[in-house]
């Protein structure tokens, strides 16, 4: 199977222009002895500790592609596939690194919504003081010692091996008259200020001794978030836009186009997919296929199950061939490290990247949504301006060398 180089990447200029800690690694192995002496290599890099030691400075991320290029006059726009995952924490059940080793194997990027509570261990949650709830609320529970270490030790590959480190808040209320829809912009803030504390201060609030400090200044590199169930953006994108975010990734049902700016940060949306077998169309993640399927049930009669993977599967990639075959809008799939109904939809996703990474053409780019934040801000406005006149499902008018070079 062939992987998607990130040599690939560079040849169209994703990402930040940063050298990477680890010389000579230019694009992540497909071998995967090669990840984990990558990160062997990267710990020896005599990191600048930050605070109490929690996270540090280690030099500009490893594997990111060159400084972003402007499309050419006529150039048919690259296709962006951008997966991340919400909470990123690591329960036991062995789906992080499992996904961690599935990107190295095709050279793929994602981003990672960290939920500051899991590095919180639960005999300190008072610390946590959850806007319009009770303080040490959380509707996703906290984490085990052991779980916090894991979590730690695979946020920090993570960042090693180029992937994107974003935020998913903390308490993750989602109903009541505390859920986050109903948080003000100044509720946002300290839900904000508290998730940093909780990632920059770990070390403090577990006392763990024996784990090495996360790799990188938070503060420097959060840039972009997912809410808790796509609610409550409209309150958030005034305080992320004064705390310098670039982006938002918390719109439900967008439609397959390429995205736009809301209140002067990226908007990048799930967006609704083709869903084999009805006349509707799904929202591009795990739990919404679910619902669709098992009617919110997470533990359905085990025979729907190869039924199910196949149908989520094929969403996905139908979602994947409507852009990459007509107007070429980023393709955004959301997921969770959950084995619901049995872990058919981590295999579905598993299926669809490797499907995706199997394109036999060098145009198709799984990569982070900052490094798409990258190449989308390079690029000329008014060519910007076309790409996102153009519909669902439809090619350009004339086609790519005609419609962009009378941009």
């Amino acid at each position: 199977m062939r992987a998607i180089s990130r040599r690939n990447l560079l040849s169209i200029g994703v990402g930040a222009a940063a050298a990477p800690v680890v010389a000579g690694c230019s694009s992540l192995s497909s071998d995967a002895g090669a990840g984990k002496q990558r990160v062997k290599h990267a710990v020896q890099a005599r990191p600048q500790l930050i605070g109490d030691g929690s996270t540090a400075h280690s030099g500009a991320q490893p594997h990111q592609p060159k400084s972003p290029e402007r499309l050419e006059p006529g150039q048919t726009p690259p296709q962006f596939v951008v997966f991340s995952w919400d909470g990123a924490g690591e329960v036991g059940n062995g789906l992080f690194p499992r996904f961690l080793q599935l990107a190295r194997d095709h050279g793929a990027a994602m981003t990672f919504f960290l939920s500051g509570v899991y590095l919180l261990p639960e005999s300190q949650k008072h610390l946590y003081e959850p806007p319009n709830n009770p303080r040490g609320a959380s509707d996703i529970g906290y984490l085990s010692d052991e779980h916090i270490k894991e979590t730690l030790r695979y946020v920090r590959e993570a960042w090693l091996d180029g992937h994107e480190i974003g935020t998913h808040f903390n308490g993750h209320f989602c109903s009541g008259s505390g859920a986050v829809r109903h948080w003000s912009p100044e509720a946002w803030q300290s839900e904000i200020d508290q998730a940093m504390e909780f990632v920059t201060k770990w070390r403090t609030h577990t006392g763990f001794t024996d784990m090495e400090p996360l790799p990188f200044d938070y503060r420097q590199e959060l840039v972009g978030s997912r809410t808790p169930c796509l609610l409550g953006q409209r309150n958030l994108l005034p305080t992320a836009r004064e705390l310098g975010w670039r982006y938002d990734a918390s719109s439900p049902g967008g439609v397959q186009m390429w995205p736009k700016k809301t209140m002067g940060l990226w908007n990048f949306p799930l967006q609704q997919i083709p869903f084999p077998g009805h006349s509707f169309e799904v929202l591009s993640m795990d739990y919404n296929i679910l619902a669709n399927q098992s009617k919110n049930s997470t533990k359905a009669p085990p025979v729907n199950y190869p039924g199910w993977r196949q149908q989520a599967t094929d969403a996905y990639i139908s979602g994947f061939r409507r852009a990459y075959e007509t107007n070429r809008a980023p393709f955004f799939v959301g997921n969770h490290f959950e084995q619901w109904n049995g872990g058919i939809y981590m295999d579905a996703v598993e299926d669809a990247i490797k499907h995706i990474a199997n394109e036999q053409n060098r145009d198709v780019h799984l990569v982070s949504f900052r490094q798409f934040t990258d190449w989308i801000d390079a690029q000329d406005p008014e060519v910007l301006r076309k790409l996102q006149r153009i519909p669902v499902g439809q090619r350009p008018a004339g086609g790519w060398k005609s419609y962009l070079t009378a941009a």
